[in-house]
């Protein structure tokens, strides 16, 4: 039974199954997991003190979860509305430092 329903990024679902002994999920989340758990959640946290309306919770996983490098990227990320360039610059300006 599903009790609660939480987005997680990827490096926060590795270290949640760390323990399991599944070796191609671990592989998959160490591939694709970009950040350390410290890194992650500083990033998700500063995009979340954003407080833009526009981004979900959902978009900021996914930004944490790619890190993304140029606007383009971004606007791939966030599709469920458009950002203004400088909504996208701010987002820029704090995942390029990751």
């Amino acid at each position: 039974m599903i009790i609660s329903k939480k987005a997680q990024t990827l490096v926060e679902v590795r270290n949640l199954v760390k323990d399991l002994d599944n070796k191609n999920l671990n592989a998959y989340l160490k591939a694709f997991s970009k950040l350390s758990l410290d890194k992650s959640e500083k990033l998700k946290s500063e995009l979340s003190s954003l407080n833009n309306l526009k981004i979900r919770e959902d978009d900021i996983i996914k930004l944490v979860d790619f890190v993304p490098k140029d606007k383009e990227e971004i606007n791939k990320i966030i599709t469920e509305t458009t950002l203004s360039d400088d909504e996208t610059n701010t987002i820029l300006s704090i995942t390029t430092k990751y």
